[in-house]
């Protein structure tokens, strides 16, 4: 019997699902057998105009999740035997916080966090991929979450908040790199 699993991309504000990597992520999982869902979001403002602005953040995030929790009402996540939420930046904030809220005990596949998303993530539930070059989200902060939280952790050399450096080559690799673990992690589930 095959088992039914789900996975949903939540973005981030500048980076949406066509994206290197929810793209790929998105048609990784599917090629492994989970129902993709894709989540997007529609904001009046810039991520960089917010950046800074912890007023401006919050409105980010609660827009976020009222778009979300519309987008998703009509999934019945108990139907699945295996829940997976993809993040980036402010999606796995609000991943976690949807999660969180519906009691749903989903996996996390955390792309680029951002500060606030550790406070909403159950112990043990996923796999975080950060850029020690992210402004948005001090490597030290990540580090130290990830050891209290039990999430396994890989941060990417000199890449920034979409994982990337100054080298496309280097960029591809690690992107690749990126896609194998989402694949070991989410074929483990």
């Amino acid at each position: 019997m095959n088992e039914k699993k789900i996975a949903v991309l939540f973005p981030g504000i500048g980076y949406h699902n066509e994206k290197p990597l929810l793209y790929y992520s998105g048609k990784l999982l599917k090629e492994i057998g989970y129902e993709v869902l894709k989540i997007t979001y529609d904001f009046p403002f810039q991520a960089n105009s917010i950046k800074g602005d912890a007023v401006q953040m919050k409105n980010a995030f609660d827009l976020a999740v009222r778009q979300t929790e519309k987008q998703l009402l009509a999934i019945d996540f108990s139907a699945y035997e295996k829940i997976l939420f993809v993040g980036k930046s402010i999606g796995t904030t609000v991943a976690a916080a949807f999660d969180q809220t519906h009691g749903i005990g989903g996996k996390h596949i955390i792309l680029t966090p951002v500060p606030q998303t550790f406070s909403r993530l159950n112990p043990e539930c996923g796999i975080v991929f950060h850029g020690n070059a992210d402004p948005w989200c001090e490597t030290s902060l990540v580090i130290e979450r990830c050891k209290d939280l039990g999430l396994l952790l890989h941060i990417i050399h000199d890449a920034n908040h979409s994982l990337e450096t100054t080298s496309v080559l280097d960029d591809i690799r690690n992107m690749a790199e990126v896609l194998r673990l989402i694949r070991e992690y989410a074929e483990q589930l």
